[in-house]
C-alpha cells in the first residue's frame, strides 16, 4: 500500500473510521500510523477530502463533528435504520430541554440564572441526567456569595447533535419560527368543509335533514349564543295564567279586605 497515494490512504482512513465506531481527531489518526510512515497533517486532510467525495451517492457520509470525524448514516434514511433497535429513542421533558438549551445558549451559566428566565425551580434530577450524558459540565464557579457552579456544553454534545461547533447552532430568531403561533378559530370565520356544503344542498333540495358534524368543543361564542337562545324562551309573565279555583279566590279577596279593615279600627298605640 503506498500511503502516499491520496487513493489508498483514504481507504485506510475509511477502515480506521469504520472500526472505530466513535469520532476520530487528526491527532488520533496520526498515532496510528508508525513515525517512520506517518503522513503529515495535509496529507491526511487531503486524503479526508478524497473519502468525503467518495461518499457521494451512498447511504452514508464523512461527517466532521468537534471530537473529529467520523463515517454515518445520512439523516433521510434515520426513519428506517432505527428499526434495528427494539428500544424507542428516549423523549426527553421539555424542562430538560429547554435547561440543555439555556446552558447551550448562555453558557457559562448557573442553575439560579437558568431559574430565573425560566421562571421555576430546576429539578437536581435534570442537571445529573444532562452531566451522566456527558452534554454538559462544570466549568468554574460564579465568584458571587455562596460561588454557584457553571455549566456548560461539552463536545459529546456537539456529537451528538451533529455539530462541529458551538457556531453552527441555529440563531434563536429561527427556533422562534418553528414554534407554531397559537390560532384562535371562530365557528362563524371557518370556511364549511365542500363535502358538508354539498351534502346541505342536497338535502335542501330534498327536503332531508343533514345530521350536523360533530365537534371536539364548543367555541365561547356558540355557547354564547346558545344561552341566549335559552334565555329568550324563558316565562317570566304570570298574569295570563288561570285561576285553579274562582270561588277560593274570592274567598282570598274577601279575607284580605276584612283584616284591612280590622287592622284600622284598632288604635295607634303609639299616640
Amino acid at each position: 500500500m503506498n500511503l502516499s497515494d491520496p487513493q489508498d490512504l483514504a481507504g485506510l482512513l475509511e477502515a480506521f473510521l469504520l472500526a472505530s465506531g466513535k469520532p476520530l481527531s487528526l491527532e488520533r489518526l496520526g498515532e496510528l500510523f508508525e513515525e517512520a510512515e506517518r503522513p503529515e497533517p495535509a496529507q491526511l486532510k487531503e486524503a479526508l477530502e478524497v473519502l468525503r467525495q467518495s461518499c457521494a451517492g451512498r447511504a452514508f457520509e464523512l461527517k466532521e463533528v468537534a471530537s473529529g470525524y467520523r463515517l454515518q448514516v445520512r439523516e433521510r434514511f434515520a426513519p428506517w435504520v432505527g428499526r434495528l433497535w427494539e428500544e424507542r429513542p428516549q423523549r426527553y421533558s421539555r424542562a430538560m430541554l429547554e435547561t440543555l438549551a439555556l446552558v447551550a445558549y448562555r453558557q457559562p451559566i448557573t442553575r439560579g440564572e437558568i431559574e430565573d428566565i425560566r421562571g421555576v425551580a430546576v429539578n437536581s434530577q435534570i442537571v445529573k441526567t444532562l452531566q451522566e450524558r456527558e452534554w454538559i459540565r462544570v466549568v468554574g464557579y460564579r465568584d458571587v456569595p455562596g460561588r454557584p457552579a457553571m455549566f456548560a456544553t461539552t463536545k459529546a454534545f456537539l456529537d451528538h447533535f451533529n455539530l462541529k461547533s458551538l457556531d453552527e447552532l441555529p440563531p434563536l430568531a429561527a427556533l422562534r419560527e418553528l414554534e407554531p403561533e397559537p390560532v384562535l378559530a371562530l365557528d362563524d370565520d371557518a370556511p364549511v368543509p365542500p363535502g358538508l356544503q354539498a351534502r346541505a344542498d342536497l338535502a335542501g333540495e330534498e327536503g332531508e335533514e343533514v345530521p350536523a358534524e360533530p365537534r371536539e368543543e364548543t367555541s365561547f361564542r356558540s355557547l354564547l349564543a346558545e344561552l341566549d337562545s335559552m334565555e329568550q324562551g324563558l316565562k317570566i309573565d304570570f298574569e295570563d295564567m288561570p285561576v285553579a279555583n274562582e270561588e277560593s279566590g274570592e274567598a282570598a279577596e274577601a279575607g284580605g279586605e276584612d283584616i284591612a279593615e280590622a287592622a284600622s279600627d284598632e288604635p295607634d298605640e303609639r299616640t
